[in-house]
């Protein structure tokens, strides 16, 4: 017969609970007694009944943890774990309610704790809402007042919105798949922003069909944002826990779903206040920094009456040089016109003078070796040419070299001059 080790056996029955079912997933009622709660906020305690116990552990922060007292009677959901260090056997508590909760409650809480596990709690996976829906689409009964309700508000805060109804029994007997199934004829539509599913007030056993799983799921796999508003502010049911949005009331959804037209209006007259100042604001800025510009331009251009002076002291310095010059060119013309007078032939003939050319030759007598007895001679006067003869007192030996004529010594006279 084979012997064992003590880690053999702790570690059998150790599988052996976590393997059977009806351990892992156990209600327990019984009486609570030595109860004594850790300085990190655990509880340890004991369930009993007239004949046995069983020691428990319920760790921080879970649900009826806050309700535990000695000799209070409690039912308490949990599982069978074998602590093989110490070779004892706890009963694990997720959850303890007040003896006397009916089968309905304990129902429910047994699925929200198994929703939760699974995420479909989880606040990081909810949705925004649009914030201007096109169309808002309702999952409710058609003949309830529940959908008239939302009709109102919807039109009255968002005239804008179109609305389209699932219509689905929301009260009896297994009506929770005929919920999910609008629901998701909703969704696969892809028509709606945004869905309200809702239902008015009324028992537990009336708002129960939210309280059911399919339900749970159907919202938890909506691609579209879900506003639960099931019965009053009062009421929570497993569908406001896994919606997007719970809203209290019906009409409080249709409120959340669409803005409020007055609001809108509002806000756009202060937009338009706002841009009205600010483009006011903008002109203003820009016509200041026009202005310098302006004033900069100004300052940097000549200035024109300085300038016309300057134009005008120039133009009379330049006149008066003018003037001078013209003056002292007037004088010097005048210089040589009375120096031109005074070598002017004509005017020497005036006063007496003659000059005698010897015609043959061209040359002007001016001695008697220009002169042979007999030549020709022209003798100019002052109103004429006068013609004659050498006589015999003229040199007998004539002179043969070309002289210039009066009238090229005239002008060789007047370009020294000049």
């Amino acid at each position: 017969m084979p012997v064992y080790t003590v880690s053999q056996v702790t570690t059998h029955i150790k599988q052996y609970f976590e393997s059977d079912s009806l351990l892992n997933d156990l209600w327990v009622l019984g009486e609570v007694s030595n109860l004594r709660v850790s300085s990190s906020g655990h509880s340890y305690f004991t369930l009993k009944d007239d004949q046995n116990l069983l020691n428990c552990v319920m760790f921080r922060g879970q649900a009826g943890s806050d309700i535990l007292a000695n000799g209070g009677t409690v039912s308490a959901h949990g599982r069978i774990s074998f602590y093989a260090p110490r070779g004892s056997t706890d009963f694990m508590v997720d959850i303890a309610m007040p003896e006397g909760v009916g089968e309905l409650a304990l129902e429910l809480e047994r699925l929200r704790l198994r929703l939760e596990a699974e995420g479909l709690f989880e606040i990081s996976r909810k949705r925004q809402l649009p914030r201007f829906p096109k169309v808002v689409g309702v999952v409710t009964s058609s003949s309830g007042s529940v959908f008239h309700d939302i009709t109102n508000v919807l039109g009255r805060r968002y005239p804008l919105v179109e609305v389209v109804l699932s219509p689905t029994p929301v009260q009896g007997i297994d009506v929770a798949p005929s919920i999910a199934a609008a629901l998701e004829r909703l969704d696969r539509e892809g028509q709606a922003d945004v869905i309200i599913v809702a239902r008015g007030g009324g028992s537990l056993e009336d708002l129960w069909p939210f309280n059911e799983e399919v339900v749970a799921r159907a919202i938890y796999a909506s691609r579209t944002p879900v506003v639960s508003a099931i019965g009053h502010e009062t009421d929570f049911t497993m569908a406001d826990q896994v919606a997007d949005v719970r809203a209290p009331t019906p009409s409080a959804a249709a409120e959340l779903v669409v803005p409020d037209r007055e609001n809108l209006l509002r806000q756009l007259d202060e937009l338009a206040e706002d841009s009205h100042r600010a483009i006011y604001y903008q002109l203003e800025n820009r016509r200041a920094l026009l202005s310098a510009l302006v004033r900069r331009m100004d300052s940097g251009l000549p200035n024109l009456e300085v300038w016309r002076r300057r134009v005008n002291d120039l133009g009379r310095i330049a006149q008066s040089g003018a003037s001078a010059g013209l003056s002292l060119a007037e004088s010097r013309i005048q210089g040589m016109e009375h120096r031109l007078r005074a070598l002017d032939p004509a005017a020497t003939l005036a006063r007496g003078f003659s000059v005698v050319e010897n015609v043959a030759s061209g040359v002007v007598v001016s001695k008697t070796s220009h002169v042979a007895t007999g030549d020709n001679l022209s003798i100019t006067v002052a109103d004429g040419t006068v013609a004659a003869t050498a006589g015999t007192g003229a040199s007998a030996k004539p002179l043969r070299k070309k002289r210039k004529s009066a009238k090229h010594q005239q002008t060789e006279q007047l370009e020294l001059l000049l």
